[in-house]
């Protein structure tokens, strides 16, 4: 089995940011309700990157209790998955987010982005805390 780690390493980097793997974000709610959301899913040599819009609950979350965990699955293998317990520490707006959001739209679909953006994107990075693997 997998193992609890402190950092963001290459194999877990790696998983989130190749491929076309799908990952469940889950925040809390200003209640403490736990909520998940089924997402695309980045990452650069420190944090994962999640892409949102200011305007959805995942954001207004984060902006109660930063703290979230995203468990990333193998699109072909599910039973190959990563857990990163983390808190979000950082975000981006503007070009920077806009830009990405293509970037990841082509990576899971192959064309830029093209749903409307109803309120402004923003992206979320999020530092590992403790990270749990099956790989």
């Amino acid at each position: 089995m997998g193992r609890f780690e402190l950092v963001l390493d290459a194999d877990i980097r790696d998983f989130a940011a190749g491929g076309r793997n799908f990952a469940a974000l889950t925040t809390r709610s200003r209640s403490g309700e736990a909520r998940t959301h089924i997402m695309w899913i980045d990452a650069d040599d420190e944090y994962l990157l999640v892409n949102t819009e200011v305007h959805r609950q995942k954001y207004r979350d984060v902006g109660v209790d930063p703290r979230v965990t995203v468990t990333v699955w193998d699109a072909e293998n599910p039973y190959r998955y990563i857990e990163v317990r983390g808190t979000v520490v950082g975000e981006a707006r503007g070009e920077e987010a806009r830009s990405h959001i293509d970037r990841l739209s082509r990576r899971y679909t192959g064309a830029d982005y093209g749903a409307p953006i109803q309120s402004e994107r923003v992206l979320l990075r999020i530092a590992p805390r403790k990270a749990y693997r099956k790989l």
